[in-house]
């Protein structure tokens, strides 16, 4: 078979660069466009038992792929001591991610380590997980006993048929709903519920998803198909603008605009008119959302990313496992964030006669399955 070059990660990264004078963190951090440094999401394996067109698409991710070798991840203690340096910088929220989160062997191990860690203030911190629901229901308990908060639950149409296309492993809707409704019986929520829209394939299936999660306790969100990494093949031409989808659900059931709940919130808050929930739309596409974003991204293995579309990490593992301290490790993780000036969505939406199909001129970005969304 042809060998299969696609940028997962950007390689041998390198580390980041420690500066002479070791700082203190303050816990109000501040990138170079003045965002604080809020959000911290943890991949914590680049595997996943689902083959997602929008993700990991079967013609690349197939049964000869080669995953990262299990010594090239970050140990669960590792992760917690690299997690605890950013709380210390303002991280009050932590969200795992994959690849299939789930997937990781005794992953509530780790829930338990972070959830452990507290703010400067002494607040504990908010942990939440983003799964395809596939082992949710085994895995919701122990999860929610380790100290886990909530759980972002990703469903691309509840029609089995779209739904298969799309997780391309012939996994059912009914499985997922089940471990939904695991999740929300052990307390880990409130759920949200997110749905990749790809125009041509799953379009059909807003309104019945609206209409059924409708009055529900779940809070379903609608997500532009993104031009994340170059595996998935994205054109702008198959994207549903939000506006798009609020106007057809509204047309059924009338929506209200919602306040936002907190500087930075990815989604767009939308109530039905009748009092019967909410939903959210997620605009990187159409409604860039760069000037409010205060995320950054820990690799499977140890590379710190500042943006969602990044062609380049920060080895921070590299700087674990040659013995630096923490005051040098945060120094540099701080000076990293100082400059950072990411704004990739609000320069591709100014400007998209930059857009190729796969991604923009000045290089290809990491793929999603291996940051996490």
């Amino acid at each position: 078979m042809a060998e299969k070059i696609i940028m997962l990660s950007d390689g041998r990264a390198p580390s980041p660069a420690i500066p002479a004078r070791l700082e203190a963190p303050t816990g109000l951090l501040a990138d170079a466009l003045g965002r604080p440094l809020h959000d911290l999401r943890i991949s914590v394996t680049d595997r996943c038992n689902f083959r997602c067109v929008y993700c990991m698409p079967k013609e690349v991710f197939d049964k000869d792929y080669a995953y990262l070798p299990h010594a090239s991840l970050l140990s669960f203690e590792e992760i917690t001591r690299i997690a605890s340096l950013f709380v210390a910088h303002g991280v009050e929220k932590l969200r795992l991610t994959g690849g299939e989160p789930l997937l990781r062997k005794n992953l509530e191990h780790l829930v338990g380590m972070l959830s452990a860690l507290r703010t400067p203030s002494g607040r504990p911190l908010d942990i939440t997980l983003t799964t395809n629901g596939s082992l949710l229901a085994k895995k919701a308990q122990s999860l929610k006993d380790a100290g886990l908060n909530r759980v972002t639950v990703s469903l691309d149409s509840l029609d089995d048929a779209t739904f298969k296309r799309m997780n391309d492993v012939d996994f059912a809707v009914a499985d997922v709903l089940a471990g939904i409704d695991t999740a929300h019986a052990v307390g880990l929520g409130p759920i949200k519920i997110n749905m990749v829209v790809k125009a041509g394939m799953n379009d059909q299936e807003i309104v019945p998803m609206a209409r059924h999660f409708k009055g529900s306790p779940y809070i379903l969100r609608f997500i532009e198909y993104m031009d994340v990494g170059a595996s998935n093949g994205w054109n702008l031409a198959e994207v549903i603008p939000s506006a798009e989808v609020a106007r057809r659900i509204s047309a059924d059931m009338p929506l209200v605009p919602q306040q936002a709940n907190y500087s930075g919130e990815t989604a767009a808050r939308w109530r039905y008119a009748d009092g019967s929930g909410e939903i959210g739309l997620i605009s990187s596409v159409t409604q860039a959302f760069c000037k409010d974003c205060s995320r950054a991204r820990l690799s499977t293995e140890g590379k710190l990313y500042t943006c969602l579309f990044a062609t380049r990490g920060h080895d921070l593992r590299a700087l674990l496992r040659e013995g630096r301290s923490d005051a040098e490790i945060s120094t540099a993780v701080g000076a990293l964030w100082n400059v950072r000036a990411d704004r990739y969505s609000e320069t591709r939406t100014i400007n998209t006669s930059g857009i190729e199909s796969g991604g923009l001129r000045e290089g290809k970005r990491v793929e999603m399955s291996y940051i996490g969304g």
